[in-house]
């Protein structure tokens, strides 16, 4: 779904299952409808607190095989995604807050998995190994 759809998407369909669980359970609803939201926010807390450990054991850009992070790669998924399929942070290659970002992984053989970021979502990466 395209950024701009969601920014507007989501909090609609919010509104409108909250209109809807009041209509049919009054208080209630509404009440399940925020405990569920809360969950929800919860559950993908936690999900980034675990990723983020996880990445804090590792150096800055460092990945087992960067073959198979290139063969593992999807265009559209989130730098959250890429963390956690690296287990570390990436190494930032272009200045900080500039569109498109840059991150890099390299292995212990030098090959370097460039991942081109547009607002947080991968758009292209390259895999470059030694000759």
């Amino acid at each position: 779904m395209d950024m701009n759809y969601q920014r507007f998407l989501i909090p609609v369909a919010v509104i409108g299952l909250t209109v809807w669980a009041w209509q049919t359970s009054g208080w209630m609803g509404v009440a399940f409808v925020f405990s569920a939201g809360v969950m929800w926010l919860l559950l993908h807390f936690y999900r980034l607190m675990q990723v983020m450990k996880r990445a804090t054991q590792r150096p800055i850009g460092f990945v087992d095989s960067a073959v198979m992070l290139n063969a593992k790669l999807k265009a559209g998924v989130n730098l959250m995604h890429v963390i956690a399929l690296t287990r570390a942070l990436g190494q930032l290659e272009t200045e900080k807050n500039a569109q498109p970002e840059i991150f890099s992984w390299r292995d212990g053989s030098d090959s370097v998995v460039r991942c081109i970021f547009v607002h947080g979502k991968l758009q292209t990466w390259s895999l470059e190994r030694p000759s």
